[in-house]
This record gives structure tokens, C-alpha cells and sequence, in this order.
């Protein structure tokens, strides 16, 4: 869906997780969304009677969304799907990011997670949730490729984790080097989980 497409609540939400990603909560003001939006300001407090704490968990929740449904995509783009390649295809969408535009945007759902989850007991379980919605279609796509049930959950963990300590040192050394170490390094342990036929 494309930002013309959206109404001007989706593109609040939306807004809202790009400047999340960029700046962090903290630094996210209510004005600043409605204004990247494109949409009156008044309209906030329309559609987020909450005020901000709403507007962040549904901004995570979107993000979280996002992430999950995107799996789908990078498997599409494998000719033989592999959870070494699946796992490059998640870091390329950040390394290709970074090399064309730049190191200012991290992940909203991480950076709503530093910002407030303990401060705003909402938003820890917006998070929490966004990471259970992402990690689950990427469970599903191991123990599609015939890694153990019981083992896909763990891989997934760790996939997400390892991603988003990745995107935290590029961003910090403003280079894609934890991105394409952490592809090359558990590209093996990934592979090698497949079962295989005796």
C-alpha cells in the first residue's frame, strides 16, 4: 500500500513508526506526525483519543505487522528457499537501505521498546506482541523448509535478535558490516538445522 492509498489515519499510524524509527519516541511529537502525514491536526485526537501513548502502540503494532507480512516476500524472492538465504534476504532489506539511503532509521518497534517499555506498560505489550507477530511467520517459513517444530521458534528468536542487535551496531558504526557478519555467520548454524532425509 502506497502512502496515497492510505486515509489519514493509516497514514498517522504509518507516520508515526517512520518518525519512531528515525528519532525515537521521546523525540516524536503529535504535531510533528500529523504534519509528515499530511493530516489536520485535529484529526489526532479523532482517531487516537488516547493521545500518544495510542498512537506509538498502534505505530508498533503496524511495524510488527509490517515485518511479519514481509516474510512472505523474501521467500518469494528465493529460487530455492533455504533459512540461510531467508535470514540474507531480511538483512539485505536493511544493508540495501543503509547503502542508498543512509543510517538514520532503525526499527520502530526496537526504539518504542528502549523508549518505553518501562515507563508505558502499553507499549511493552504493543512490543512484545509486534515481536511475536514477526517471529511467528518466520518460524512458520523454517518449519516450512523442514527445520523441527520445536526448533523453529528458537531460530526465529534468535534470527530477529541477531537482525536487531545488527541494525543497532551499523547504525552506530555507520556501516553494514554487523549486517553482513551476522548473515555470513549463522547462515551455516540455519542451514544445518533442516532435517534431513536418512
Amino acid at each position: 500500500m502506497t502512502a496515497p492509498e492510505r486515509g489519514a489515519r493509516e497514514r498517522m499510524v504509518f507516520s508515526a513508526a517512520q518518525l519512531i524509527r528515525r528519532d525515537g519516541v521521546a523525540a516524536t511529537g503529535m504535531r510533528e506526525v500529523a504534519a509528515h502525514a499530511g493530516a489536520p491536526r485535529g484529526s489526532l485526537q479523532h482517531y487516537f483519543p488516547g493521545g500518544k501513548d495510542q498512537l506509538v502502540d498502534e505505530a508498533v503494532e503496524w511495524a510488527g505487522r509490517y515485518a511479519g507480512n514481509r516474510v512472505a516476500r523474501f521467500l518469494s524472492d528465493l529460487p530455492e528457499p533455504t533459512p540461510g538465504g531467508l535470514f540474507a534476504r531480511m538483512v539485505r532489506q536493511w544493508t540495501d537501505e543503509y547503502e542508498t539511503t543512509g543510517f538514520a532509521g532503525g526499527c520502530p518497534v526496537a526504539a518504542a521498546t528502549v523508549d518505553r517499555a518501562e515507563s508505558s506498560p502499553s507499549t511493552r505489550r504493543a512490543a512484545a506482541a509486534a515481536f511475536t507477530t514477526w517471529t511467528g511467520p518466520v518460524a512458520r517459513a523454517l518449519t516450512d523448509m523442514d527445520v523441527p517444530e520445536e526448533r523453529a521458534a528458537a531460530l526465529a528468536t534468535l534470527m530477529v535478535s541477531a537482525l536487531e542487535g545488527a541494525i543497532l551496531l551499523a547504525r552506530a558504526e555507520r556501516d553494514v558490516r554487523p549486517l553482513t557478519t551476522v548473515a555470513r555467520e549463522l547462515a551455516p548454524l540455519l542451514d544445518a538445522a533442516v532435517r534431513r532425509d536418512t
